[in-house]
């Protein structure tokens, strides 16, 4: 009696749960973590490329031409009743969740509605509200669009202005910001470009990362330090990663004895993480406050973090000791200076890796951080 009264309990607090599309990883994560607590969860996604993300279902567009553009239509077609009757569905940011025009993205997004308990958008990535906090340059003191002292310019730059500023993007955007249950929010850059407008249903919510399934790094004990930099060439100057690459190549030239330098440019993911192990200090997001994805997994490993990592980022996690990252001013000129300092100082590495497990484990372990998008399902507003 006692044990079919428990398992009525358990199946009754159960949520059943709708992931619908990626970002770094983060839905299948935190699908994870949600698994453990007892949820069923279905991960819908792209395979994001290289990349090539884990999923529960599969919905890849090949290509933007005729054909590949109809099987992709008839998939979607398919998929659809089974998108019905789930406690939560959350997508990634308003037009990413599907590979459709806004129209579409938008009439899909209804039918989500209509048909389920609850639907939140997860703010995690360029839209009208976080490039609109960056053009107005009074949000940031730098960001993607500008530093300290200039204004970057460049293609994607402007292709995400007219993109999200100057089409219809911009008012699906505001409608399903608006419309939704609650906007979860995984950078403090993020946070503050929707906080503003929707005050009492935005919440930041840390990335979550699945410690258990990472192998530990191996670093190569030579008494030099070494430095690890991936360059995605399309993104290079967006991420901030030329700056930091010439600041690594100067510290090479000018302590050829005392560090390595390791690049890692547009190469697939299981080369990367073999290069990244054998590191102790990777560089990462230039332009950033908050350590995304990519610096977790490594600060996770002990590997030492070099960008993003601004105070009011601590001061959001209400962090006030613990802070591990080697934070840096967006110049070529800081970010040289900060790695000089770790080849002059060595033995600051080993507290440094010890903190950033530490770091990771206290705020993005995926089983806290399942636990704390659950409460914001539950009570997405605040008061």
């Amino acid at each position: 009696m006692s044990k079919s009264f428990c398992t009525i309990i358990v199946k009754t607090i159960s949520m059943k749960i709708l992931l619908l599309g990626e970002f770094s990883g983060v839905h299948w994560t935190l699908a994870e973590g949600l698994r453990k607590k007892g949820h069923e969860v279905c991960v819908v996604a792209n395979k994001g490329g290289w990349r090539n993300y884990r999923r529960d279902v599969a919905l890849d567009r090949k290509s933007s031409g005729f054909l590949d553009s109809c099987r992709y239509l008839l998939r979607l077609l398919l998929l659809l009743p089974t998108w019905r009757g789930y406690d939560v569905v959350q997508i990634i940011g308003p037009a990413y969740f599907v590979e459709l025009k806004p129209k579409r993205a938008y009439q899909l997004y209804k039918y989500l509605r209509k048909h389920n308990k609850k639907v939140f958008m997860a703010a995690y990535g360029d839209d009208y509200y976080y490039v609109k906090a960056c053009v107005e340059k009074h949000r940031f003191r730098y960001c993607d669009f500008y530093t300290t002292t200039s204004t970057i310019d460049n293609a994607r730059n402007r292709e995400s202005i007219q993109e999200w500023l100057h089409s219809d993007k911009k008012e699906y955007n505001k409608k399903i910001a608006t419309d939704c249950d609650g906007i979860p929010t995984c950078l403090y850059e993020y946070q503050v470009a929707y906080a503003p407008y929707f005050k009492n249903k935005t919440r930041y919510i840390p990335l979550p990362i699945n410690t258990d399934e990472l192998s530990p790094r191996q670093p190569i004990n030579d008494s030099k330090v070494h430095f690890f930099i991936g360059i995605q060439r399309e993104r290079s100057v967006l991420k901030g990663t030329n700056i930091m690459y010439d600041a690594l190549l100067r510290l090479a030239k000018e302590y050829p004895e005392r560090c390595v330098v390791e690049k890692a440019e547009s190469v697939p993911y299981t080369i990367y993480q073999e290069l990244m192990n054998r590191s102790d200090v990777l560089l990462d997001q230039l332009y950033s406050y908050t350590p995304a994805m990519n610096a977790l997994l490594a600060m996770a490993k002990g590997i030492v973090v070099v960008g993003g990592g601004e105070e009011e980022h601590y001061q959001l996690l209400g962090e006030k000791e613990l802070h591990p990252l080697i934070n840096v001013a967006p110049t070529e000129k800081a970010v040289y200076k900060a790695l000089e300092q770790l080849v002059l100082h060595p033995e600051q590495l080993q507290r440094l890796s010890e903190e950033s497990i530490r770091y990771v484990e206290t705020y993005h372990h995926y089983e806290r951080v399942a636990e704390k998008y659950l409460s914001f399902w539950e009570n997405p507003l605040q008061s």
